[in-house]
């Protein structure tokens, strides 16, 4: 399971990528155009997917709703 994250800062094929409470650096999967401002999953340091901003909020609210009840 991935939790969205926003792009923050990109170089290349390198990013930085914004969670709730962290910065974390990864790299553009090969079929992947995003770029700052955008919401991504990223797995195993590999941005896989770029997400609509309401497919980010969404699970965003989901995960913040689970972690509160557990």
């Amino acid at each position: 399971l991935a939790i969205p994250g926003k792009i923050i800062k990109l170089n290349g094929m390198e990013v930085l990528v914004e969670y709730p409470g962290e910065n974390r650096k990864a790299f553009l999967g090969d079929d992947v155009k995003a770029k700052p401002g955008d919401y991504v999953l990223v797995q195993m340091g590999v941005v896989i997917r770029k997400l609509t901003s309401r497919q980010a909020k969404a699970s965003l609210q989901a995960w913040t709703k689970h972690l509160i009840t557990v």
